[in-house]
């Protein structure tokens, strides 16, 4: 009845319908897009797609409405666009590429989040859809707290000397962003427990290390008063000239193009291709894909593959256990380490309390 294929599960965040409806520029690009992923391999090596199979016309359908940003507003009324959630670490992460041209249509400044930090979302917002999207940033906004340097610093409860100790994560995440040719402004979240010296000590650090600027931000408490100062520290480093560039070129060879990703941006000496990752090096330059950019899936929680590896770690190479096409997106996925595209399950499935009760009543699912 048919033949055996070997699959698996992703979250919808790690998608490849996730990233194309993140990156498609209107309804005829998303069609165009869905119909260029690939589903399969014949035995000769052939690449099968959606458009083969006649699902990219329904696909499109079904995310016809899903194209179009949500248009909320925040408690003060200024506009603000909700619209896709890949995941920086697992996906390219950031918003939709329709909200953000939308966005600068109507408005004098757009910030659009990446997720993560300067290695994870902002990235591959810069190498990936500033390529899709012909997007030139202006300045980048880096954010940081007072408890995050803590925890580089080994001491989530210490204070002013493990900010310090880890504060070589910011300057990393600093160079990185220089690295781009861009501005970076430091926005110090404050939260409640954070003392004047600890959030002072932030920003000086900050500039020290090279940040255009460096602010603190209480904007969830005191909403726009808040974040004036921040607020313009940051229209002023987008006024000012800036010489932003990709990290590599397309027609760079696919373990270029990881190779420098994994040097210049995390700071590795180095990139280990595991025997699968090598396959497919071969099988896509093969196939004619070795000039679409990489999107590196690792873990959030350290500059390199190794989530153990926290603050600014050196002297590690990074491990490339496996690599996928998204065809349709438009870039190939490396898979580093032992990340996983179906994160975040807990050890006891949510299913395993829910039931009935005596009288028949749904119970378990709060």
């Amino acid at each position: 009845n048919g033949y055996t294929r070997e699959s698996g599960f992703d979250i919808t965040a790690a998608s490849e319908v996730m990233a194309i409806v993140a990156v498609a520029r209107d309804l005829h690009d998303l069609r165009k897009r869905l119909g260029e992923i690939t589903v399969a391999h014949t035995y000769e090596g052939e690449p099968v797609r959606a458009e083969q199979l006649q699902a990219a016309g329904a696909m499109t359908v079904m995310l016809k409405e899903a194209l179009k940003p949500n248009l909320v507003q925040t408690l003060e009324g200024q506009p603000a666009l909700v619209h896709c959630g890949p995941f920086a670490n697992i996906a390219h992460g950031n918003s939709s590429l329709v909200a953000d041209l939308v966005a600068l249509k109507l408005g004098e400044f757009v910030v659009t989040e990446s997720g993560f930090g300067s290695d994870m979302g902002m990235e591959k917002f810069l190498n990936i859809v500033c390529r899709t999207g012909g997007l030139s940033p202006s300045a980048i906004v880096l954010v940081a707290t007072a408890r995050a340097l803590k925890h580089h610093g080994g001491d989530a409860d210490g204070g002013l000397d493990a900010i310090e100790r880890g504060s070589a994560n910011l300057e990393r995440h600093l160079a990185i962003v220089r690295g781009f040719g861009l501005e970076a402004v430091v926005a110090v979240n404050r939260f409640p427990g954070d003392t004047d010296d600890e959030v002072e000590l932030v920003q000086r650090l900050a500039l020290e290390y090279g940040a255009y600027g460096a602010e603190p931000n209480e904007g969830f408490e005191r909403g726009g008063d808040g974040a004036t100062g921040l607020a313009e520290a940051v229209a002023a480093a987008a006024e000012r000239p800036n010489s932003f560039s990709f990290t590599y070129p397309l027609d760079a060879t696919i373990e270029a193009k990881i190779e420098v990703v994994a040097r210049t941006v995390y700071g590795a000496e180095g990139v280990v291709f595991l025997q699968t990752a090598r396959d497919k090096i071969k099988l896509y330059a093969d196939g004619g894909l070795e000039r679409l950019p990489i999107c590196m899936a690792k873990t959030h929680l350290s500059l390199s593959h190794d989530p153990e590896l926290v603050n600014a770690p050196t002297g590690f190479e990074v491990t490339v256990r496996d690599l996928r096409a998204y065809t349709g997106a438009g870039w190939l996925v490396a898979l580093l380490g032992t990340m996983q595209t179906m994160p975040g399950l807990g050890a006891r499935p949510a299913a395993f309390d829910v039931d009935i009760d005596e009288q028949g009543r749904t119970v378990g699912l709060f």
